[in-house]
């Protein structure tokens, strides 16, 4: 539980962070505040936007609404290329009404139950991110979109004291809801990544992670240090087999993404069977 951050505070963190932020208007005093309190604020929710024509139609979208639910939509959209357009700061509408118990876990940062109910409103208490998104289940989801998205959160997060707990999908919140369709589980790992080392928000530090041993990578393995992998892969240019982009769950996608990588090195046969060995890590994140 937290008062929101200012305008000029949350701006502040977003370009600290890394990100490529666009301002929108008058984004920094277009709210809804007139129609009831903004705080305090608990967590982040993030959105996709559904069915779209373009990104700057988007935009004005959810800077201005609709007839019938007013703008701000919510406080920033993330672009397919990463960039946040700042479209709101205050009370907007994005969250809508859930479920009271979910409120009370992102309160506690504690695992979240299921949404079954519409008891509680959610737009006092969240900041909102929609990312730019068909939502049909075809529609890519880019590494830079994403990541973005993750930094987003994780300034935030930051600035208020809060663990990655504090982040949670618009469908994990109101029932009926599908958005954000990736899975937000590997979502706040990469959050929780970013709030742990921040050498991780600036690419330019040359702090390789330790090798965690080969037993850490293959089907059915789930951790951190295969979120991080896929992660260094993408930004070597090795990520072409990601649909969604880099989670801590093993996939096929994660061993011929390293292949790629292992057969740029010269190596052929079992040296480049995909799976990661200390060398391969070590020449991935030199």
């Amino acid at each position: 539980m937290a008062t929101p951050l200012s305008a000029s505070t949350a701006l502040s963190a977003f370009t600290a962070e890394g990100l490529d932020v666009r301002e929108v208007r008058s984004w920094a005093t277009h709210n809804r505040n007139h129609v009831g309190a903004w705080g305090p604020v608990n967590g982040v929710m993030i959105h996709h936007t559904g069915p779209y024509s373009s990104t700057s139609g988007m935009v004005a979208l959810c800077y201005n609404g609709r007839d019938d639910l007013p703008g701000p939509l919510c406080h920033g959209v993330i672009d397919k290329a990463g960039a946040v357009h700042l479209v709101g700061w205050g009370r907007a509408n994005h969250a809508g009404r859930g479920d009271s118990d979910v409120l009370a876990a992102v309160k506690a940062e504690t695992k979240l139950p299921v949404d079954d109910q519409g008891n509680a409103d959610g737009n006092p208490h969240f900041y909102g991110f929609e990312l730019i998104n068909a939502g049909n289940g075809k529609d890519p989801w880019p590494e830079a979109q994403v990541q973005a998205a993750a930094r987003a959160a994780a300034a935030l997060c930051r600035k208020h004291g809060w663990t990655a707990e504090s982040v949670i999908g618009h469908k994990e919140w109101q029932p009926g809801k599908i958005d954000p369709t990736f899975d937000m589980r590997d979502f706040r790992a990469r959050v929780a990544v970013l709030l742990k080392d921040d050498s991780l928000t600036e690419p330019a530090k040359p702090s390789p992670p330790n090798f965690p041993g080969r037993n850490a990578f293959g089907p059915g393995k789930s951790n951190v240090s295969i979120l991080l992998l896929g992660q260094q892969l993408v930004r070597r240019g090795f990520g072409k087999h990601y649909r969604v982009g880099p989670s801590r769950d093993w996939g096929e996608a994660d061993r011929l993404n390293v292949v790629a990588f292992q057969r740029t090195q010269g190596w052929t046969g079992s040296d480049a069977d995909g799976y990661p060995g200390p060398e391969t890590w070590r020449r991935l994140f030199s």
